[in-house]
C-alpha cells in the first residue's frame, strides 16, 4: 500500500541549497511559525523522494525506516557542525566523526567475507544498502567541502527566528527566503511601534 504524504508548504531553497546538496540536507527540518517542524525526511517515503530529487537514489530504492533514521541522524550532525562554523565555535568530536564515517561508508570492491563453513568469500552490500552509503557518503563529502573552502565564511544560520536555516550569505543578506526577511522587518517595525516612548 502507498504511503500518502501530505506536505506543507516550505520556503524555497535558500542561498548555497541548488550548489551544496549538505545544505539542502540541514535545511530539510524546518522550523515553522507556530513550534511546529516540517521534517522533509519524516518517513522513508518521504526520504526516498528527498534523495530521488537530489539524483541520490532511484525513485524505486525502497528505504526503510532505518534508512531514513541514518539520513536523518547525519542531518544534525551535519547541523551542528555548520552551526559551530556559524558561530565561530569549536565542532564536537562526535560530529566530525560521524561526517568522516559516512564520507568512509562506501567500499572500493567487495568486501572479504569469512564464513565458518565454507571460508572467504567476496561481496558486495545489498543494493539498498548501497544506495544508502552512497548518498551518506556524498553528502558528508560535500559537507566537508563546503566547511573548508572559502565559502564557509558566508555560512550563516537565518536571521529570523524561528527558523533553523542555514544558508550562504550573500551581500547583507541574511534570510534564507523572502517570508523570512518580511517577518523579520515586521517584528521590527512591531518592536519599534510597541516600545514605551516611541509615539
Amino acid at each position: 500500500m502507498e504511503e500518502t504524504v501530505v506536505e506543507e508548504p516550505t520556503p524555497p531553497p535558500a542561498q548555497g541549497e541548488e550548489e551544496h546538496l549538505s545544505l539542502a540536507l540541514v535545511n530539510s527540518a524546518i522550523a515553522m511559525p507556530g513550534g511546529h517542524t516540517v521534517d522533509r525526511l519524516g518517513t522513508p517515503a518521504q526520504t526516498n523522494r528527498w534523495l530521488t530529487e537530489r539524483g541520490l537514489a532511484p525513485v524505486d530504492a525502497d528505504l526503510r525506516e532505518m534508512c531514513a533514521s541514518q539520513l536523518r541522524s547525519l542531518r544534525e550532525q551535519i547541523r551542528s557542525l555548520f552551526a559551530a562554523r556559524a558561530a565561530g565555535l569549536l565542532a564536537l568530536p562526535a560530529a566530525v566523526t560521524a561526517v568522516n564515517d559516512a564520507m568512509t561508508r562506501v567500499p572500493t570492491a567487495p568486501l572479504l567475507r569469512w564464513d565458518e563453513k565454507t571460508g572467504p568469500y567476496r561481496a558486495t552490500p545489498h543494493p539498498t544498502t548501497q544506495i544508502l552509503d552512497h548518498a551518506l557518503a556524498t553528502l558528508a563529502a560535500d559537507a566537508a567541502e563546503l566547511l573548508t573552502s572559502p565559502e564557509a565564511e558566508r555560512l550563516t544560520a537565518c536571521g529570523s527566528p524561528p527558523c533553523n536555516r542555514y544558508l550562504l550569505r550573500r551581500g547583507r543578506r541574511h534570510w534564507c527566503s523572502t517570508r523570512c526577511g518580511d517577518r523579520a522587518r515586521a517584528a521590527r517595525a512591531y518592536a519599534r511601534r510597541t516600545q514605551p516612548g516611541t509615539d
